[in-house]
């Protein structure tokens, strides 16, 4: 069976580079292993798709040459994704931090997408699994289940190893390393954390309490959102944010109260109220369960604040709004929402996605090593990386 484009993978930039590249006319087919095309993003967004976000730049994305993903994302921008959603009428509405959800459920991103591919008669096929794939001259063949396909141009867009239940595989870095590509290693980002036996003890009865939180690793912006106290350990969009800078063993430092000057407001309640109990001050920010547990995880004395020592009246604020937390490590793939790490980008053309030392492969979305924040962004670099490839394959 001979193609022009084969495109491995039914995600968001598989089907974004095969519309694109059936608009110019070539004859493109799509092969995935499951039985369903875009089934990560069905579940994005509980159930909602964050497709993109209005606040779009190449510092949201991290990458071992930062430069890399500026083209691609020019070349399609987040208003270019946005035209396609109003001209399929999808509703869609702003969230915080300028995240675009759909208004009623993920399926119409994905129908938007197949709707895109059958205007060019694009032949999806599913549950087609690949055992081989080598160089011809003229191009690729691949050794399938539905038989032997040969084409001109080969999309990698496999994604990466999370969420492995959806059908997650190593196999587009399998792809790569076959090819003498350097691929950098991987690990789960996006991911929640878990916490020392220590920390669980004290914070895993609190399960479900949320808070708005500052959470920073070492080598990391601070992100300023909802955290949230799961069995396992700390979520939240500012821990997931964080997770994607913290290497394994690191502590983060998290501001339990971003809004607020702890040291400040202690001493200006304790002249206020200093028969006040450290308790009752603490209850007054936080859930009083958290509270308690704050006092008995860091061994404070729950004295009258006019009883406070000079250590104490140091201590507390320090810990409130710089508390160094190491987790135990992450939740690894099983929840992780990206893979970091992935093909090396020096190995790709940042205007084309191609394959520098083997004409005709290309790689897109999440399979490279570009990982976008929490918000849209990850999708919005599929959807660049898609299009981007999907005008040169």
């Amino acid at each position: 069976m001979q193609t022009d484009v084969v495109v491995i993978g039914a995600g968001a930039a598989g089907l974004m580079c095969a519309a694109t590249a059936a608009a110019r006319g070539r004859r493109v087919m799509v092969l995935d292993h499951a039985k369903q095309a875009g089934k990560k993003i069905l579940i994005s967004g509980g159930g909602r798709c964050n497709f993109t976000n209005l606040y779009m730049e190449p510092a949201n994305y991290l990458c071992a040459n930062p430069h890399f993903p500026k083209s691609a994302l020019a070349q399609y921008t987040q208003w270019d994704f946005l035209d396609m959603v109003v001209r399929h009428n999808i509703a869609y509405h702003e969230r915080d931090h300028g995240q675009l959800f759909c208004d009623d459920s993920a399926k119409d991103i994905v129908s938007m997408l197949l709707a895109e591919c059958d205007k060019g008669q694009v032949q999806i096929r599913l549950r087609t699994t690949i055992e081989a794939v080598s160089q011809v001259e003229g191009g690729f063949s691949l050794a399938t289940s539905a038989g032997r396909i040969q084409c001109e141009s080969l999309v990698v867009a496999t994604g990466g190893l999370s969420m492995p239940k959806l059908g997650a595989t190593p196999f587009g870095y399998q792809i790569a390393e076959q090819f003498g590509l350097k691929v950098r290693p991987t690990r789960a980002g996006l991911v929640p954390f878990t916490l020392q036996p220590v920390e669980k003890q004290h914070f895993e009865p609190l399960s479900g309490i949320s808070l708005t939180t500052s959470v920073q690793a070492a080598r990391g912006p601070s992100f300023t959102e909802q955290m949230l106290i799961t069995h396992r350990g700390l979520s939240g969009p500012s821990v997931l944010q964080a997770s994607n800078y913290r290497q394994s063993g690191e502590a983060v430092t998290i501001d339990l109260l971003p809004s607020l000057d702890a040291a400040q407001s202690l001493t200006e309640a304790r002249q206020r109220s200093p028969k006040r109990q450290l308790l009752t001050w603490l209850s007054e920010h936080f859930p009083a369960r958290l509270a308690e547990a704050l006092v008995a995880y860091h061994g404070w004395q729950n004295l009258p604040l006019g009883q406070l020592n000079k250590a104490a009246l140091e201590t507390i604020p320090g810990k409130l709004n710089g508390w160094q937390l190491k987790p135990a490590g992450d939740e690894g793939y099983r929840t992780a929402e990206v893979t970091l790490g992935g093909v090396d980008t020096d190995e790709l053309s940042s205007k084309t996605m191609e394959c520098k030392s083997v004409p005709g492969l290309f790689f897109v979305g999440e399979v490279m090593d570009v990982t976008g924040w929490l918000g849209g962004f990850n999708f919005q670099w599929a959807w660049s990386s898609g299009y981007v490839a999907g005008q040169h394959a």
